[in-house]
């Protein structure tokens, strides 16, 4: 019954940024934990940042210094704002709704038809 659609990936070059989005249809997204999931080819995805309900992140260490997450709750929308792209940021990526348990964070919510980034040299 939620629908996600990530939007925003592309082709670029190495040291350009890119935002993604991702529309949330039919969810309660402003009570809702969030992340971001990448995927290389033939590889398993890999969580890359998440949200909580009141607006904190956290963020795999490859990316922490690079990328944002954020939310705006009012268009039920994720993104994420990725600077100083490399090309082992090269994966499809996904968006998810989910809840912390402690620290850690499960997806309940996914996945959407991801969206392509791709980062050449």
């Amino acid at each position: 019954q939620v629908r996600l659609m990530e939007s925003g990936g592309g082709f670029v070059q190495a040291g350009e940024s890119l935002t993604l989005s991702c529309v949330f249809s039919g969810s309660s997204f402003s009570i809702n934990a969030a992340g971001w999931y990448r995927q290389p080819v033939g590889s398993p995805r890999d969580l890359v940042a998440t949200i909580d309900r009141v607006g904190k992140t956290k963020y795999a260490d490859s990316v922490k210094d690079r990328f944002s997450i954020s939310r705006d709750d009012a268009k039920n929308t994720l993104y994420l704002q990725m600077n100083n792209l490399k090309p082992e940021d090269t994966a499809e990526y996904y968006c998810t709704g989910g809840s912390f348990i402690g620290t850690v964070y499960y997806p309940n919510v996914g996945w959407g038809q991801g969206t392509q980034v791709t980062v050449s040299s």
